[in-house]
C-alpha cells in the first residue's frame, strides 16, 4: 500500500511539473530542416504538391483525401491511424515554394509548413519550416521534450528520399 501511495505521488509531481513548464514554454515556436535529392527542382516539387499519392511514400500516413477548395485555395486531409489533419495551401508557387496551413481550429496545435526548393549541383535542396503554436499546455510539454519539433519534418525529407530511392539525411 504504501509503495502505492509513492508511485501515485511521483506521477501527481510528473504531471504537475509538465503542466508548470508546458505553461511557461511559448505557445509558438520556428523550426527548420532540410536536405539534398538528386532531382531537379521541377521534380522534387511535383512529388510534394501531388497529395493524393502522399500515402505511397510517407510512413505512418493512411490516406490521403483531396477536399473541395476553400477561399478558393487547395485542401486535403492527411488520414492516420492516430488522427487526421486538414490542410490549407496557403502559397503555391512551382517549382520553388509552397504554404501550407492546418485548418483544423479544434486541434491542440496548429501552424504551417512553407516548402522552399532551390536548385544546386546535380539536385536540388528542400527546406521546410515549421511555425507552429501549441495551446494545450501538456501537449506543448510533450512537443517540445517528448516529441520534438523536428521529428515530423526529418521523417517527411527521409520518406521523400526513399521514394526517389535516396539515403537522405535531414539536417538544419
Amino acid at each position: 500500500m504504501k509503495v502505492a501511495a509513492v508511485i501515485l505521488c511521483v506521477l501527481t509531481a510528473s504531471l504537475l511539473a509538465a503542466l508548470l513548464i508546458g505553461a511557461l514554454l511559448p505557445k509558438r515556436h520556428e523550426a527548420t530542416r532540410a536536405a539534398v535529392y538528386r532531382r531537379s527542382p521541377g521534380e522534387l516539387y511535383a512529388a510534394i504538391r501531388e497529395f493524393a499519392a502522399m500515402a505511397s511514400w510517407r510512413t505512418g500516413l493512411e490516406r490521403v483525401e483531396l477536399l473541395p477548395p476553400r477561399e478558393g485555395r487547395a485542401c486535403f486531409r492527411e488520414i492516420s491511424p492516430h488522427q487526421s489533419i486538414t490542410y490549407l495551401v496557403l502559397e503555391d508557387r512551382p517549382p520553388e515554394r509552397l504554404v501550407t496551413r492546418i485548418a483544423d481550429e479544434a486541434l491542440p496545435f496548429g501552424g504551417t509548413w512553407t516548402y522552399e526548393i532551390t536548385p544546386g549541383p546535380g539536385g536540388s535542396r528542400l527546406r521546410i519550416t515549421e511555425r507552429g503554436e501549441v495551446m494545450n499546455v501538456l501537449f506543448r510539454f510533450m512537443a517540445r521534450f517528448v516529441l520534438g519539433y523536428t521529428g515530423t519534418m526529418n521523417a517527411y525529407l527521409s520518406d521523400l528520399g526513399k521514394k526517389f530511392g535516396e539515403a537522405t539525411v535531414p539536417g538544419p
